[in-house]
Order: C-alpha cells, then sequence, then structure tokens
C-alpha cells in the first residue's frame, strides 16, 4: 500500500460519502465514490451505479458489476466503504456473490453505517433499546410511521433479507457509523472493537456562513423534505406546528416547504431560512439539519443529552431538541418566534459546533485512522 490509501466509497445517501472524499482528499487519500447520485439529489459522483426501471435495468446493473465495465472498476483499492449492507439495488441472491467478489478483489472492506438495517432495527426494537424512541418505536408502542408501513417492518425482518445482512456484517474488517444511534446499532452487531463513530460530514468551505439579523421582522421557518418519508422523519407534524405558529402570528413568522430538489437547487432555498426544521424521531441532527448550522442557520431537530455526552461536548449546545409530541412541538417552534432575538446568536453557536463536530476533514481523519487500525 502507497503512503495513502485508494479507497473506494461505494454508494451514497444525501451526500455523505462524496463529502467524506473531499475530506479524504484533503489528507492526500486517493479516492473514488461509485454511486447512484442519492437518486432524485443527483449527487456528484465518479463513476454511476444507478439502476435503470424495471426487471432488464435490474439485469443490466446485475451484468455490470458481475461482468462488465462496473465489476471492472470495483476492484483494486485498499479499502472499500459501502453506504448500506444493500449496496447495489439488487435482491440478497445476488447482492451475496458481488459482496464476496468485492471483498476478494479488494484489500479490505468496511461500513459507512449510515442508514437503516437488521442492525440498527434489532437496538431499536423493544424491550430492551437503549433509546426512548425511534422512527419505528415509542417507548414500547409501535410509532405512527410503524403503523402505517407494517409491510415495511416485515420486509425488513423477511428470512433471505435478514441472512444476508447477517453475513455480510460478519464479512467486514469493521463499520464507521454516521449517527449515535447507527453507532448503538453497530456496537451489538459487532463489538466495540470493530466499529468507531465518525459523523457526518459537511463542507463547511461550501458553505459559507449566512448574516442573519440581530432581530428578524419575520422569522422565516424552512422545511426541505422527502415527500415518501413525512411520517419516518416526523416532517407532517413539523409542518403542522409551524402552520399553527405562522397562523398565530402571520407578521411575525412564514414557512417554506420544498420537496424532493436536487441536491444543488436544494442548498439555494435552504440559505434563505432562519430556522431549519428537520426531523423529531432522531436523538442527532442529520444531513439537512448539520449543513443549515454550518450556514449559521438555527435547526430543529434532534439534540437529546445522550447525544452532546456521546461527542463530548459540554459547552455548546445549539440545537433545538424536537420534541415527538405534536403540542410541545408547537411550544417550541413558537417559543422560538417568541425569543426570535436568540436566533442571529444561535446560528454562530451552531456554525462553531459543525466546524468542531463534523467537518469534512475532521470527520475523515476519525474514518481513515479507525480504516489504518483494521488493515
Amino acid at each position: 500500500m502507497a503512503s495513502q490509501p485508494n479507497i473506494l466509497l461505494l454508494g451514497d445517501y444525501s451526500n455523505c460519502h462524496r463529502t467524506l472524499a473531499t475530506g479524504l482528499r484533503s489528507l492526500g487519500c486517493r479516492v473514488t465514490v461509485a454511486s447512484d447520485g442519492s437518486k432524485w439529489m443527483n449527487t456528484g459522483r465518479d463513476i454511476d451505479i444507478s439502476r435503470g426501471q424495471g426487471k432488464s435495468g435490474g439485469a443490466r446493473l446485475l451484468l455490470r458489476s458481475s461482468f462488465g465495465d462496473l465489476s471492472r472498476s470495483l476492484r483494486g483499492f485498499d479499502i472499500v466503504a459501502i453506504h448500506d449492507l444493500n449496496f447495489l439495488n439488487l435482491r440478497p441472491i445476488w447482492l451475496r456473490p458481488l459482496l464476496r467478489r468485492i471483498k476478494k478483489r479488494n484489500g479490505s472492506l468496511f461500513l459507512t453505517a449510515m442508514s437503516t438495517d437488521i442492525a440498527y432495527l434489532d437496538m431499536v426494537s423493544p424491550p430492551h433499546s437503549p433509546l426512548r424512541y425511534s422512527e419505528w418505536f415509542v417507548g414500547s408502542e409501535p410509532s405512527r410511521h410503524h403503523l402505517a408501513n407494517l409491510e415495511k417492518w416485515q420486509a425488513w425482518h423477511a428470512p433471505k433479507l435478514v441472512d444476508y445482512q447477517r453475513e455480510a456484517l460478519d464479512a467486514l474488517n469493521g463499520a464507521v457509523s454516521v449517527l449515535y444511534e447507527y453507532h448503538l446499532g453497530m456496537e451489538r452487531a459487532l463489538g466495540e472493537d470493530r466499529c468507531a463513530y465518525g459523523g457526518i460530514p459537511i463542507d463547511t468551505q461550501l458553505l459559507t456562513p449566512q448574516n442573519l439579523p440581530d432581530e428578524p421582522q419575520k422569522v422565516k421557518f424552512f422545511l426541505g423534505r422527502d415527500r415518501t418519508r413525512k411520517l419516518m422523519k416526523g416532517s407532517d407534524y413539523l409542518e403542522a406546528a409551524a402552520r399553527t405558529v405562522v397562523s398565530e402570528m402571520p407578521e411575525a413568522a412564514e414557512l417554506e416547504i420544498v420537496e424532493n430538489l436536487p441536491f444543488d437547487k436544494f442548498l439555494q432555498r435552504l440559505r434563505g431560512a432562519h430556522v431549519v426544521l428537520d426531523q423529531i424521531y432522531s436523538y442527532t441532527p442529520a444531513t439537512t439539519a448539520l449543513m443549515a448550522m454550518a450556514l449559521g442557520l438555527n435547526t430543529v431537530s434532534g439534540a437529546e443529552p445522550e447525544f452532546y455526552e456521546f461527542i463530548g461536548e459540554r459547552r455548546n449546545h445549539p440545537i433545538i431538541n424536537a420534541p415527538v409530541n405534536l403540542e410541545s412541538l408547537t411550544d417550541t417552534l413558537r417559543n422560538i418566534v417568541l425569543n426570535k432575538t436568540e436566533i442571529a446568536h444561535r446560528g454562530a453557536a451552531s456554525r462553531e459546533f459543525v466546524l468542531k463536530h463534523n467537518s469534512a476533514e475532521v470527520v475523515a481523519k476519525r474514518f481513515l485512522n479507525f480504516w489504518l487500525s483494521k488493515l
């Protein structure tokens, strides 16, 4: 291996691997990103692994990854990090031999834990979950998302998928998690020695801070979401709470909602906000929240005490924690408007938080140090 490893980041969600590549390249690594562009986000990549529509699209992707150009491109790396145990949009019966081939043709195989998998679902399931709530359960009861998507829960626990995912976990050299919750799942599945926390990388050079007014005349709430995941993220509650506050104080607050925008257009709209409404069922801020914070904006997202303790942050707690109850959530948004002189200060603290904990280079160092320790 050269002084710096040759790395393949295989797959992506919400621009995470692409941004991680930016951080790794700043450290001198050679990095290739192969992804489908996070689907409708159309994020950047070096190799496209999109699946076409229907069975014919699946067949073409399988042929590319088994015998064609994609098979030749996915070999010869010191480190391969997959974004999901289901790293290509194919059935488990085809993923199993592809994963074995990737592991055989490269130096080491890691998971970037950034999505739902059997390790995460095992961890959130009562009665022994360390979390008080998740998108699947609130307390010991199934959540609204769960009850509305029982077939998804059952599909995640289909024997063939579970068997494949457990085999894939066994094949890993290790995993690096981007969220506290995913880290808890990986620790249970792999043990402490085979996993580490990396965090979500944010390109802070791309996201220059906005100048928020000391006291905005109107607080601009912004809700950007995937229209297919409203219940999963609780964005329906965020919308309802914001609309209530805006109707009560139309002279003091307004709401903009965007759905399924390509990444670059989404960033343009995000920059015009004061307060970004992210999600309610997470203990931690995810990509949208952290990008907003890097822009010096306020964000309503996950910010439980366990998260701050986990990352060792005892001083700067700028994220507005989102209650899972609609009435409490409405009170939270109402208090933001009633105390709008705090917005500019909170925005500056948010930028400071991301620079310290989630800048692309900081996160890349955590990933690289763990990977190198396992080679």
